[in-house]
Formats: C-alpha cells, structure tokens, sequence
C-alpha cells in the first residue's frame, strides 16, 4: 500500500506544480476611442483605419446609441485595425470635422489610405461596419497576405 501512495505521489508532483504555475494573462488590446479635438486623422495614415462617430450634440439619441453599440463589440473593429474618433460639439472646429462637415449625426469610415470610404447618416450595426471594411481594396490585400490560401 505505501509504494502505491509513493507512486502517485511521484506521478501526481509534476501535474501539482504546473496547476500552480498560472501564466500572466496576455494584455488584450483595448478600442482606441478618442476625441477627434486632442487628435490629427494624418496621424493614423497607414496605419490604422477610422471610424469618425459625429453628432451636433453628445445627447443626440443616434450618436449615442452608435457608441453603445461599438462599446459593447469593440473586438470586431480591433480585427480590423480601427480607431473610432468621436466629435460630439458642432463648434469643435476639429480638424475631422472641418474635413467631413457633418450635418446632425453621420458615421463615416476612412480607410487607411485617408480615403473617405463610406458616409452614414443614421447608426450602423458593427458587425454591418466590419462588412463594410471588409470590402475595401485594402483589406481584401490585407486578407490575402494574412491568408495566402484565399489566393
């Protein structure tokens, strides 16, 4: 009996201390939203796509309910390199805004070439804006070199 207990002892020690051992857990990467006053849109060029969220005022229901729902599925705009830049005052005089001169609530992405892809004038799903992305020249590139087998 007592070289039964040291057998599963020796067999059962290793299994012990790796159920000790937690690994940290990765840093996941958060959905840069930011106010379109503190930022330049030439600064993302090339490197990550926007998503411009723009109101008159920031309790207009249709920018607020676009927030919501980008909040509550950031990861399928972090797939898709995405920062959301929000402008919530009609007198901001930001540079996006003097760039795209919304009228009341509009949605509009640029790619990461700073070409203005696509204007909404009422809130879009998510998952509709990650389709929309999808479309673009650029990302269909970035698909095929990520994917090598689509080609």
């Amino acid at each position: 009996m007592k070289s039964v207990l040291v057998a599963l002892l020796v067999l059962l020690a290793p299994h012990a201390a790796l159920a000790q051992t937690v690994e940290p857990e990765a840093a996941t990467p958060e959905l840069m939203i930011l106010d379109a006053a503190d930022v330049d849109p030439d600064d993302f060029l090339w490197t990550l796509r926007i998503v411009a969220v723009m109101a008159d005022s920031p309790n207009d229901p249709a920018f607020q309910r676009q927030m919501r729902d980008i909040e509550e599925r950031p990861g399928d705009l972090l797939t898709r390199d995405v920062v959301v830049i929000v402008d919530s005052d009609r007198n901001s005089g930001s540079p996006l805004r003097q760039r795209l001169r919304p009228r009341g609530f509009m949605l509009a992405i640029i790619d990461k070439d700073g070409e203005i892809k696509q204007r909404r004038p009422a809130p879009r799903d998510v998952r509709e804006i990650g389709d929309m992305i999808d479309r673009f020249p650029l990302r269909r590139q970035e698909l095929l070199e990520r994917l090598p087998a689509g080609r």
